[in-house]
This record gives C-alpha cells, structure tokens and sequence, in this order.
C-alpha cells in the first residue's frame, strides 16, 4: 500500500521564496499618524507642565533653578495671591465665572432655538439667513468689537455686566452646530406626528425635539464656556473698572504690574494656574453626555 504523498505549499504569489515578510505594512504605517498624535500632545500638554511647576516655585526659585524642578513656594504663592488687594483674584474669577456660565447658557439657549428653526422649518430665505451666520463665522472678533462698544456706549451700557455679556448672546458657530445637529438628531416624522397629535410648535421643540438635541447642545455649550472664559479683547475694549474684569483681563494687569514688581510674577503664574482648573472640571462633568449620547445610539441601532 503506497503512503499518500504530501503536497508542499507553495510561496504566496508575489513573495520570493526564502524572503522575510517582516511586518504588515499597515501597521508600519499606521505608525505615522500615531506618532503625530503624541507629538501634538506634547506640544498642547508642555506649556500646562510648565505652569504647573513653575506655580511650585517662590520668587527666589522660579530664576534660578531648573525649568521642570518643582519648587516649594506653592503654599505662599497661594496665600500670597489670596491677599492681594483683599481677594481681588477671586473676584475676577466670580466674574468669569458669570461672563462664561451665564453668557454661555443664554447663548445656548438662542443656539437651540434659531438652529432648530432652521433645521425644521421651510421658509423663503432660510437658506440666505443660513449663510450670513456662516459669514459671521468667519468674521474676527477684532472687527466687530469697536461698533459693539459704540452701540453699547450710546444706550449707557459700557463699563457694565451686560457690555459683555451682551454680544456673546448670538454665536453663530453655535447656530451653525445646532441646526447640523438638529437636522440630523431630529426626525421630520417625529415633528409631524406631535403636530397630529395636537401639539403646539413650542410643545414640540421643548417636550419632543430638546431632549433629542442635549447632546449637541452640551458641545455648543462647552465651545462657547470656553471661548467666554478664555476672551480678553472684548472685556479689554468694554470695561474700565477692574471689579468688573474677568480673570484674563486681571491677569493681565497683574501681568503688567510684574514688570516693576518681579515678585508679582509668581502670582501671575499660580492664577494661570488655578484659571485652567475650572475649565478641566467643566470638561470632565460634561463628558459623560457625549457617552450617554454614543451608547444610547448603539442601543437604538
């Protein structure tokens, strides 16, 4: 009885015989835009370690020692920061918190209404309005700053709360991201089917289409926090008393002030500091909507 013979594979076409295949080549280049990641990275986190080490450091210290050796000055740079004219720090920092919270929430708010319109309803020159908000996109703030003071200084509003809270109320990003998101988030036969059941058009935007926009309308939000808690030209053009200044602007009056007392700059550097914490705070509360958001989406699916 002959043995079965045994059949050798043969090489795969297109290798040589004998040649190492090494590693797939989509790893080698998936490698690329990994490494970019990182470098970026790198890039946005170095100047946040920098502040975070240098606010370690006493006056003495922050000249004279290492860039990224911590120091031990944190305790009285933060006391030393608390009493500076009476707290005043904190003030500016309840300022901000005022200019980005509720300019932020009010901005939202004309963001979901002016976006869901547009998304929803069909009217002659929807498409127009739609694109002078993009135009206002791309607009810089430099420009519209001087006719916003004057508009404001003409009614008495200048050196006011409300000179800056004001002209953040309208953003057209956020009308932008609020009529993409609706469009998409926000099914036609779900409007129509409230209107058939008797609904009025603001019963169905707050019962029926806002809980459907959350998601969007967090991002909109936190874009727009951000951006009001990070201005400086504006609140630099429209006030003048600096118990109305937000916490960029009175940094940078302390900043100015350092330049004839260097010991003020250790205080600068732990209020850049503690600036940045309640933007990290906000942006881990509100990243569980977004989570919510993707598993209520596989659920559905």
């Amino acid at each position: 009885m002959s043995s079965p013979s045994v059949v050798k594979a043969g090489p795969a076409v297109g290798i040589t015989p004998g040649a190492s295949q090494g590693p797939p080549r989509n790893r080698r280049v998936g490698l690329t835009p990994t490494l970019a990641l990182l470098l970026g990275t790198v890039y946005c986190l170095l100047p946040v370690a920098w502040v975070l080490i240098a606010a370690t450091k006493s006056g003495s210290e922050l000249f004279s020692t290492f860039t990224f050796l911590p120091g031990s000055g944190l305790a009285d740079n933060l006391s030393g920061l608390s009493a500076y004219r009476d707290g005043v720090y904190w003030r500016w920092m309840g300022n901000s918190a005022l200019y980005a919270g509720l300019g932020a929430l009010l901005s939202t708010a004309v963001s979901a209404i002016s976006g869901y319109a547009l998304a929803i309803y069909r009217f002659r020159g929807r498409e127009t309005v739609f694109n002078i908000l993009l135009a206002g996109v791309l607009m810089p703030p430099v420009i519209l700053a001087i006719p916003q003071y004057l508009l404001l200084a003409r009614v008495d509003l200048a050196d006011t709360y409300w000179s800056v809270l004001l002209p953040l109320v309208l953003s057209p990003y956020g009308v932008y991201l609020s009529r993409i998101y609706a469009a998409a988030a926000v099914p036609g036969d779900v409007v129509e089917a409230g209107r058939m059941d008797g609904a009025g058009e603001w019963r169905i935007f707050t019962r029926i289409a806002l809980p459907m926009m959350v998601p969007g309308l967090v991002t909109v939000f936190l874009f727009q926090f951000v951006a009001v808690w990070n201005n400086f030209l504006l609140p630099y053009i429209m006030l003048s008393d600096d118990e109305k200044f937000p916490i960029t602007l009175g940094l940078f009056t302390l900043l100015e002030q350092g330049s004839n007392t260097p010991a003020l700059y250790t205080l600068v550097i732990t209020g850049a500091l503690l600036a940045v914490l309640p933007l990290i705070a906000l942006f881990l509360v509100i990243q569980r909507f977004w989570s919510l958001d993707l598993l209520s989406g596989a659920v559905k699916s």
